[in-house]
């Protein structure tokens, strides 16, 4: 059974940083790309970064600069650092796993989600 577990989720203020985890298990964790999408209150799902098994990343419009995906294949764990946060980035914050295609649009699994929140 596959699960991703997101932890590292709070409340910050505007200017701060955190840092979320998605420990995987049940998986082949190094063949698998992973990404970390949000969903602000009466928004839809959205991709904010993704990272392929090889290493090469893919970030939103809105979060280059200030985000970073990386993944720890021995740990099988992928993190998003969030620097610079801003009011507008408080969301439930899931943790997905697909093939490298579908990772952006529709990935196979998903974690339980953990909530940001940024005040200002």
């Amino acid at each position: 059974q596959v699960q991703l577990v997101e932890s590292g989720g709070g409340l910050v203020q505007a200017g701060g940083s955190l840092r979320l985890s998605c420990a995987a298990s049940g998986l082949t964790f190094g063949y698998y790309a992973m990404g970390w999408y949000h969903q602000a209150p009466g928004k839809e799902r959205e991709l904010v970064a993704a990272i392929t098994s090889g290493g090469n990343t893919y970030y939103a419009d809105s979060v280059k600069g200030r985000f970073t995906i990386s993944r720890d294949n021995a740990k099988s764990t992928v993190y998003l650092l969030m620097n610079s946060l801003k009011p507008e980035d408080t969301a439930v914050y899931f943790c997905a796993a697909g093939s490298k295609v579908d990772v952006y649009t529709a990935p196979h699994y998903w974690g339980q989600g953990t909530q940001v929140t940024v005040s200002s």
